[in-house]
């Protein structure tokens, strides 16, 4: 499977889990500061078919720094029904979601999909093939904190066949 259809296969997996999902439980806290399970699923829509334009606007709006609150409060109108739609309307990523192969939509759907889980205590086991690349572009990027935590470090999870760094 290539990046654009692991990051499919994430986000129906995504979108499979919240259907099953309680009204209360999508106004819960996420391990994302200040948001529920649903400004979290609006998050991971938020970026979906969005152009370069559209993100220098959004830019523009919150400043760069608040640039993923603009994404959540423009779909902050949105039920939970109405959420759950649009993920399943968008499985496939578009616009800025799919850049890099649709890596930036399978990074995205397979961190918030934990950061969803792991307050509500459902645990979930991220299939290997999805995980290696996640766990590869997450200490790449210099824009996620994995890529200055993991300098100097060596990471070996028990349970996948994945190596990174020295130390």
């Amino acid at each position: 499977m290539n990046g654009l259809e692991m990051a499919t296969a994430e986000r129906t997996d995504l979108a499979d889990f919240l259907a099953t999902l309680t009204a209360e439980q999508w106004e819960m806290p996420s391990l994302c500061v200040g948001w529920r399970v649903r400004d979290v699923v609006a998050h991971v829509m938020s970026f979906d078919g969005v152009s370069p334009r559209d993100m220098l606007r959004r830019a523009i709006r919150g400043r760069i720094v608040h640039i993923n609150q603009v994404g959540v409060d423009d779909l902050a109108s949105l039920s939970t029904e109405q959420l759950l739609q649009k993920l399943r309307a968008h499985l496939r990523p578009q616009g800025l979601a799919a850049t890099f192969g649709g890596r930036l939509a399978l990074l995205d759907a397979t961190i918030h999909h934990q950061d969803i889980r792991r307050p509500l205590g459902i645990p979930r086991q991220i299939p290997a093939e999805r995980l290696r690349l996640v766990l590869g572009d997450s200490v790449r990027s210099p824009e996620l904190p994995g890529w200055r935590l993991a300098r100097g470090v060596r990471l070996a999870p028990t349970d996948l066949d994945w190596r990174r760094g020295s130390g």
